[in-house]
């Protein structure tokens, strides 16, 4: 690994994944050690410290041992919890007090694209089973949705021919894509698509949803998976749309509706789960969005009767806003409410989450106490203040009241796909 100068002359230690030419320039494409892939840049060779000498990182079976010899020490007074039934936590629920956001690391990350094959069910859509090089490296530096500039995070599958530039131009309304603008502006002064093709079912002041059958408007779904790909590390495109629903929200302007996020859902999940894959674009993160995509998920649940819980594994910023709904659903349960006595099973109930999602953010706010016998749940003063403060921001919900939806219902033909 070398040393890389970044901004403020900061050295970052980096590793090289390949190189390309552009503009009769050689860049090089580095990742971080310890950051996210999101963080990945092309960079030139003037960046590269050459004067400090190479970092060769320890072989990781001897950090391995470490780290279980310190884990030993720590379980001496506990009791042996090696076993499944005993493991109440998934893979990707970290502590909120000591999450790295740009360098967690989970145990999907290191699986071989033949394992990760193996251990995809028939949806696998927030496990990435790329792991190759190219599926590193970024294929596009710019892109552009409608009228929003946007740096992509990740690598994307779109054709080759499109990356010779680094620019993509993406329609909003029909996630069309061009190489070049004249190509984009042009197909937009002759589309007269302007909202998602499926039905409206929800729409307030602020936002609509609408629902689209992955099997009836195929390449607007596909074009959506290729668009969310430059965005979400944990997507895999192994598999066809066929089997999904997407729920996608939209604002609404004199142009039309302009696609703000969404979140796909099996139509028939063995896990339960009712969330199979969730985004909201970049230009419109940090004003609430993705809350209003997770209660959304959440109504449905309700209407259905059924309780849910997104598909494992979570990105790291999907993982930060479902604690961020679970931890603020809980808490206006409690405190509106004035329950006295109330039961996992009935939190549950009311708020169609899993009792395992309602433990484990109970545990992580420290609100389970043992008393006299008994679990009890007990409200701290940091809980009721971290709550008082969140609803004085008085941010925007859904209204189940203006839902008009009936849960879909397939026949076992409709069911049987062929990829």
């Amino acid at each position: 690994m070398s040393s890389i100068r970044r901004e403020k002359r900061e050295i970052h230690f980096g590793r090289g994944l390949g190189s390309q030419l552009k503009h009769e320039r050689m860049l090089y494409y580095v990742h971080y050690v310890l950051y996210n892939k999101r963080l990945d840049e092309l960079i030139p060779f003037k960046k590269i410290d050459t004067h400090r000498p190479l970092y060769m990182p320890k072989p990781q079976e001897k950090e391995d041992k470490k780290h279980k010899k310190k884990k030993q020490k720590k379980k001496k007074s506990t009791k042996d919890t090696d076993n499944d039934k005993g493991q109440s936590l998934e893979d990707d629920e970290v502590d909120l007090d000591h999450l790295n956001v740009q360098g967690i690391v989970r145990k999907e990350d290191q699986l071989s694209r033949a394992d990760a094959i193996k251990r995809l069910r028939t949806s696998g859509s927030m496990i990435q089973g790329d792991v190759h090089v190219t599926a590193r490296m970024r294929n596009f530096s710019k892109v552009f949705i409608g009228k929003h500039e946007v740096e992509p995070w990740y690598f994307s599958p779109y054709p080759v021919e499109f990356t010779e530039k680094g620019i993509l131009y993406i329609d909003d309304f029909t996630l069309n894509f061009f190489g070049s603008k004249k190509q984009f502006e042009r197909f937009r002064s002759k589309s007269t698509l302007r909202h998602p093709p499926g039905n409206e079912i929800y729409r307030d002041d602020y936002v609509s949803f609408f629902e689209i059958d992955g099997k009836k408007q195929t390449t607007w779904c596909r074009n959506l998976c290729l668009m969310s790909k430059l965005f979400l590390d944990h997507k895999t495109v192994y598999y066809d749309v066929d089997p999904f629903l997407f729920y996608c929200m939209t604002r609404r302007d004199e142009y039309g509706y302009h696609l703000v996020g969404y979140f796909s859902k099996e139509k028939e999940s063995a896990d339960g789960y009712n969330v199979a894959c969730i985004l909201t674009l970049p230009m419109y993160q940090r004003h609430g969005y993705g809350k209003l995509l997770i209660q959304f998920s959440y109504e449905l649940s309700k209407m259905e009767g059924k309780v849910g819980s997104p598909e494992k594994p979570l990105s790291d910023l999907g993982l930060l806003s479902y604690r961020a709904y679970w931890t603020e659903t809980i808490s206006r349960l409690l405190i509106e409410n004035h329950i006295s006595e109330i039961s996992i099973d009935e939190i549950s109930q009311m708020t169609s989450m899993t009792t395992t999602d309602i433990l484990h953010t109970l545990q992580i706010l420290n609100m389970l106490k043992y008393y006299k016998g008994q679990h009890i749940i007990c409200l701290s003063d940091q809980v009721i203040n971290t709550y008082n403060r969140l609803r004085k921001k008085k941010r925007h919900t859904i209204d189940a009241s203006k839902l008009v939806w009936k849960p879909p219902v397939f026949t076992a033909a409709q069911l049987r796909f062929g990829w």
